[in-house]
C-alpha cells in the first residue's frame, strides 16, 4: 500500500464499499491517489468476503440503478488493504498503529454502539462487560485494543469517524468509548483519546440492498467480470461530515461530500423522514404480506401514512429547517418506491429496538411538547408493537434481526396479560413516555385501527 495516507474502515458490509469507499474512488479517479483505504473487520462473519477481496486485490464493481432502471457499473478502486481477520484483531491493530493511518472509521450499525435509552453506553450489557475484560465483541474493545497500540508505537493524533445512523453520531460514540475507557480502568488512554482525537458527527445515505446472486449476474453480463464481491446500491448519494479532523483529511469535497460546520439540520431531517418512514414502511409491508421495500412503499395506505408522518409531524417539528423538508420527503419517497433495487422489508426492518427510541421517540416527544397529538407518528410504535406480536407468535415470513433482543425477556412480554401495556411502558423504547397514560391510549386506538386495516388490507386508508 503506497498511498501517503490510509483511512482504516472497521466494518466490512455493503454500505461501507457502496458509500465511503465509493467516494475515495472518486478522488483517486481524478487523480487524487494520496489516501487509501484499509479495510478490516471486528467479527468473523465477513471473512469470507475479505477472503474474496483479496483474491481481487481489493477490486470489486459497484452496480446503481437510477428509479427509471438505468444502471451503471464502476470498478471501486480505493480499497488499498484487505486486512484478514483473527480473534486478536491483529491486523486491525497493527494498521491502526500505524502513523499513515490518519482517519479510522466505522459502520457497526445503530445496535452495534450499545447505548441505553440515555444514549449512554450500557455497561450491564454482556457483550460489553467481555470486553471489559480484555475481549473485542464491540467497537469499544476492538478500538481499546488498536489504539493502546498506537499509543505504544508513538501515539499519532487519529480522527475516530463514526458513520452509523446515529443522532450525534460521533458525540455520543465518543462519550460511550470514553465511558468504556473509564469502567476498564484505562484512565491514560481516556486522556490520550480527549486529547489527540476527533470524532465529527455525519450524515450518510445511500439506500444499499444486503448483495443477492443477481448483482454478480448481472455485473458479469454487462462488464464481463466474474465478481464475488460485487455490491449494488441506489444512485443517490450523500455524505455530511463537521470538518473537524485531527491528522488531516481526503479533500472529500472535490467528489461531492457536504463538509460543514454543524450536521444537525441534515442529521435530524434524515434520521427522522428518511431512516423512521424506512422502517415503518418495511413493518407495514410485511404485515401485509409484502417482501420488498418498493412494492410496500407504493402501497396506497402504506405510502399514505408515510407521508402523513412526515408531513403531519415531522416538518412541523423541524421547521425553521435550512433544507426543504417537503420536498426531501417527496425524493425520499420516490427512492423507496425505485422497483429496480429490491431492497427487502427484512433487511429495513432490522433493528427496530435500536431505532423506536432513537429514531420515533423524538418526534413524538416534540409533538407533545408543542401541544400538539402526535396521531401520524403513533402508527410506527403501533405497527412495530404488531410486527413484534407476530414475532412472537413465530409468525413472521423471515427471521428477525435486532442487536438489542433479548428474546426470551421479550417473548414473556408478549405472553403476559396485557402485552401493549407491557410495550408501551417500556422506556428503553419510550423514555418518559411510557407513563404517559395520554400516550398510551392513544397507540392503543392506534393499534385497534391497524387490526381492522389488516384485516382488509386493501383498502386505501389506514
Amino acid at each position: 500500500m503506497n498511498d501517503q495516507s490510509v483511512w482504516m474502515h472497521i466494518g466490512a458490509g455493503s454500505f461501507h464499499r457502496a458509500h465511503q469507499a465509493w467516494y475515495l474512488h472518486k478522488l483517486r479517479e481524478q487523480g487524487d491517489e494520496s489516501w487509501g483505504i484499509a479495510l478490516g473487520n471486528i467479527r468473523n462473519d465477513a471473512v469470507p468476503l475479505l477472503n474474496q477481496l483479496t483474491a481481487q486485490q481489493g477490486e470489486y464493481v459497484l452496480e446503481t440503478v437510477t428509479p427509471d432502471g438505468r444502471r451503471d457499473y464502476e470498478t471501486i478502486t480505493s480499497l488499498r488493504r484487505i486486512l484478514p481477520w483473527d480473534s486478536e484483531l491483529h491486523a486491525l491493530s497493527e494498521q491502526g498503529a500505524r502513523e499513515e493511518t490518519r482517519v479510522i472509521s466505522f459502520t457497526v450499525t445503530e445496535a452495534g454502539y450499545y447505548l441505553t435509552p440515555a444514549f449512554t453506553l450500557d455497561l450491564a450489557h454482556a457483550d460489553v462487560q467481555a470486553d471489559l475484560g480484555g475481549d473485542t465483541r464491540t467497537l469499544y474493545g476492538a478500538l481499546s485494543r488498536i489504539l493502546t497500540q498506537r499509543v505504544a508505537q508513538g501515539g499519532a493524533p487519529v480522527t475516530l469517524l463514526n458513520c452509523d445512523n446515529l443522532r450525534h453520531n460521533g458525540e455520543r460514540f465518543r462519550e460511550a468509548f470514553l465511558t468504556f475507557l473509564m469502567a476498564k480502568g484505562d484512565s491514560g488512554l481516556a486522556d490520550w483519546v480527549r486529547s489527540r482525537t476527533r470524532s465529527p458527527n455525519t450524515m450518510v445515505d445511500r439506500i444499499t440492498p444486503r448483495p443477492t446472486p443477481d448483482v454478480a449476474e448481472r455485473v458479469q453480463a454487462a462488464t464481463g467480470k466474474q465478481d464475488g464481491a460485487a455490491v449494488m446500491a441506489e444512485s443517490f448519494i450523500q455524505w455530511v461530515i463537521e470538518d473537524d479532523f485531527i491528522a488531516g483529511r481526503p479533500a472529500l469535497e472535490m467528489v461531492g461530500a457536504e463538509l460543514v460546520e454543524s450536521v444537525l439540520p441534515w442529521e435530524e431531517a434524515k434520521i427522522r423522514i428518511l431512516n423512521a418512514t424506512h422502517a415503518a414502511i418495511a413493518w407495514a409491508g410485511t404485515l401485509i404480506g409484502l417482501n420488498y421495500i418498493d412494492e410496500s412503499t407504493r402501497h396506497p395506505a402504506i405510502y399514505q401514512l408515510a407521508h402523513d408522518y412526515v408531513t403531519q409531524d415531522v416538518i412541523p417539528c423541524l421547521s425553521p429547517s435550512p433544507l426543504d423538508l417537503a420536498e426531501y420527503r417527496d425524493v425520499v419517497l420516490a427512492r423507496f418506491s425505485n422497483a429496480y433495487i429490491k431492497d427487502t422489508n427484512q433487511r429495513v426492518g432490522a433493528d427496530g429496538l435500536s431505532k423506536i427510541p432513537g429514531m420515533v421517540t423524538p418526534t413524538l416527544q416534540a409533538c407533545y411538547q408543542r401541544g400538539t397529538q402526535p396521531a401520524a407518528t403513533a402508527v410506527i410504535p403501533a405497527l412495530f408493537f404488531l410486527f413484534m406480536q407476530r414475532w412472537a407468535s413465530d409468525d413472521l415470513p423471515y427471521a428477525y434481526q435486532d442487536g438489542a433482543l433479548q428474546a426470551d425477556t421479550l417473548r414473556r412480554q408478549f405472553a403476559s396479560a396485557d402485552p401493549l401495556a407491557a410495550f408501551l411502558s417500556d422506556r428503553a423504547l419510550f423514555a418518559e413516555l411510557a407513563s404517559d397514560k395520554a400516550f398510551h391510549a392513544l397507540v392503543t386506538r392506534t393499534v385497534v385501527r391497524l387490526q381492522q386495516w389488516l384485516k382488509q388490507p386493501e383498502l386505501a386508508a389506514v
